[in-house]
């Protein structure tokens, strides 16, 4: 087989169906609803009770629901193709395995390769935001954590600690750190407690979460029906703020391109759904089940997201939003002390789910990788005792625990979406391209008017991609070089396909 071909070598259709028949890896446990909890458990989390206030107060003001509007239709029409792919191929992998059946190998490789670093990095956000609710409680209680463990380190002071590591090399000396931040403990306890969590049985940790969504919906309709006895219309005026830009820095907020910027960074929390299709192999109907709860819980949550969006912004001026507890100083701010705490417990509870569904999606993604030689198989290896992809799990645990610790959460959240919005560009042109390819194919689900939503998802998808800060682009080809050089020096040869 030539080099060319070795690139695009890929599995049919009809194999991948029929190896998802016979395969024992995963025991199927997940019904429909625990699905869809895994999809509302991805979506709804520290895009309601961080990103919203705060984007609000950067980029968009109270326009902040449209942006998450614009992020939403994007992510419907790729949800409508990833429900046609799920019907079509129930197998762990996600998009991962949709790229390997269509386009081929290195395609699938880049896909995989991109998700799990964005799937570990959503991990790291939420964690971030969970820890300053779970402070918010902590002072409540008059418990104070010491100032070195409360957050991670500024930008600045780690700029600062790096230089002296490294020494200056004629760059201009960085002022030493104002404050006593250096890492954020509960950030990274959270992390390490979710991979133990998803170490143990696969259905503990799905009853776990099914619960834990119910208290977040509870709390956030909790937001919505209290708030909207205080919403002052005076907020909302002007709905879209006159653009501003920053003299030192030359970076612009608000305006029509402040919306825009706030579409592209909320546009994680609108794309949780994908998760559950990692969990296919253990789903007891996937073909019948996978479609229903990718789009019922996109359906859900995008209603909620705009309601608070409207709510917060309605009962205080944006730029009062922009703190890590959002939603709790906005009621705090508006004297209701009682729903301030019954809301950081409500977070503090609820955004675990996505903290679950996110490592859930990057360990099954590690080990699909694994399982088809692209990584060293000793990754592949389920743990005997739990039934669990426990090494890639536990890896990925301590990894966003570092990452969660050490960096701010807007450091993160930068490099978080343009993965994800390139694996949804491949995913929409990929069902076009199978739809020619393959018209005689049994689709449990089809995408509605095809021709028009696969495109639409991919426009929507590149103008946010084109709204990202330049350095997300550098990260991300630094990444992706480093996917490359594995691939070319391990995976090409070590493929289960190269037999």
């Amino acid at each position: 087989m030539g080099f060319l071909g070795k690139l695009v070598r890929h599995k049919t259709i009809e194999q991948l169906q029929a190896e998802a028949g016979t395969r024992s890896d995963f025991r199927r446990v997940l019904g429909l609803w625990q699905l869809t909890a895994i999809g509302i458990g991805g979506i709804i989390g520290v895009g309601i009770f961080v990103l919203a206030g705060q984007q609000a107060a950067m980029n968009a003001g109270p326009a902040v629901a449209i942006s998450f509007l614009i992020a939403g239709f994007g992510s419907a029409c790729a949800a409508l193709c990833y429900a046609e792919f799920a019907g079509l191929i129930p197998v762990t992998g996600s998009a991962y395995t949709y790229g390997y059946a269509v386009l081929g190998e290195f395609a699938a490789w880049i896909i995989g390769w991109d998700l799990l670093l964005e799937y570990a990095l959503v991990v790291a956000v939420v964690a971030i935001g969970w820890s300053g609710y779970v402070q918010v409680l902590l002072n409540s209680a008059g418990v104070h954590l010491p100032e070195w463990a409360q957050q991670s380190m500024s930008a600045q002071t780690m700029q600062y600690y790096l230089q002296q590591l490294f020494g200056l090399h004629g760059s201009a000396a960085i002022a030493g750190p104002s404050d006593g931040h250096r890492f954020n403990v509960i950030a990274a306890a959270v992390s390490i407690g979710v991979a133990i969590l998803l170490t143990v049985r696969t259905e503990w940790g799905a009853r776990f979460n099914t619960l834990v969504v119910a208290i977040k919906v509870i709390g956030v309709l909790l937001v919505v029906l209290v708030g909207v006895f205080y919403i002052d219309p005076a907020n909302w005026h002007p709905f879209v703020p006159a653009r501003v830009v920053d003299a030192a820095s030359g970076v612009g907020h608000f305006g029509w391109s402040g919306v825009l910027t706030g579409a592209s960074v909320v546009f994680f929390a609108v794309f949780g759904y994908d998760t559950l299709t990692t969990a296919a192999e253990e789903s007891k109907h996937p073909q019948r089940d996978l479609p229903r709860a990718v789009l019922l819980s996109l359906a859900i949550a995008m209603v909620l997201y705009i309601a608070v969006s409207l709510v917060l912004t309605g009962i205080t001026h944006y730029s009062n939003l922009g703190g890590e507890a959002s939603v709790s100083d906005a009621f705090e701010q508006i004297g209701l002390h009682w729903l301030s705490v019954a809301i950081a417990a409500a977070a503090v509870i609820g955004v675990t789910s996505v903290l679950f569904a996110f490592m859930l999606g990057a360990a099954r993604i590690w080990f699909a990788l694994a399982r088809d030689g692209l990584l060293p198989a000793w990754f592949a290896k389920v743990s005997p005792r739990f039934g669990t992809p426990a090494r890639p799990t536990l890896i990925l645990g301590v990894f966003t625990a570092l990452v969660a610790g050490l960096l701010p959460i807007g450091e993160v959240a930068e490099l978080v979406n343009i993965g994800t919005l390139s694996a949804f560009i491949i995913i929409c042109a990929s069902i076009m391209l199978l739809r020619v390819r393959r018209p005689d194919l049994q689709r449990n689900f089809r995408t509605p008017a095809v021709w028009f939503t696969a495109p639409l998802g991919i426009a929507f998808s590149a103008a946010l991609i084109y709204g990202l800060p330049w350095i997300t682009y550098e990260r991300f080809i630094i990444w992706m070089a480093l996917g490359c050089v594995i691939y070319f020096a391990y995976g090409i040869r070590r493929s289960k396909m190269a037999g």
